[in-house]
């Protein structure tokens, strides 16, 4: 067997089109379960995330409740894989965002670029995955209205994605417990 990485890609992708396939089949009464739970699961990781970013005065923490719907996933394995891109893509783009603001001054160009290089960056170092989310927080850093040096602006989104990720973690896993000693018993 090849173990390449293409060929894994490839099986891991026709393993995931497999569950997608089963959800798709299951009644309209376990599919609407399904949806509620994994409702239930974002909305108390975003509420804690949002909570969490007030208490501690972040500015806008909606941007951690964002992260947070945006990272939980159906079971915590997921959520703590997407979890750790988001992480290496937060940091990534806010570096990078960084950059971008006090080189490029606010020009249009300074963020194409600065795009650009979060996403090359992310897959030269082997991280393709964080690519997109790296892109994501570079754009809320340098096109998000903000006060302030360039550098809190950055530090400050870091910290807020950093609360949505540290916050759909633990939820995550207490749903995954939960239904593994509820739902399947």
């Amino acid at each position: 067997m090849n173990d390449s990485p293409d060929n894994l890609l490839a099986h891991l992708t026709t393993l995931q089109q497999s569950v997608f396939n089963v959800f798709k089949r299951l009644p309209l009464k376990s599919r609407a379960l399904q949806g509620l739970l994994m409702a239930l699961r974002a909305v108390c990781a975003a509420s804690l995330a949002y909570g969490l970013g007030e208490l501690l005065h972040t500015g806008q923490a909606f941007w951690a409740a964002i992260t947070a719907i945006a990272v939980t996933q159906h079971n915590y394995a997921d959520t703590l894989n997407l979890s750790r891109d988001q992480f290496i893509g937060a940091l990534a783009g806010g570096v990078c965002g960084f950059a971008g603001a006090v080189l490029g001054g606010g020009y249009y160009e300074a963020y194409v670029a600065t795009i650009a290089i979060v996403i090359t960056g992310c897959w030269c170092l082997n991280v393709g995955s964080a690519a997109r989310l790296g892109a994501i927080t570079a754009t809320i850093v340098l096109l998000v209205p903000a006060a302030g040096p360039a550098w809190s602006v950055a530090l400050v989104r870091f910290a807020e994605v950093t609360i949505g990720m540290v916050c759909a973690l633990p939820v995550s896993w207490l749903f995954s417990y939960a239904e593994r000693r509820w739902l399947h018993n």
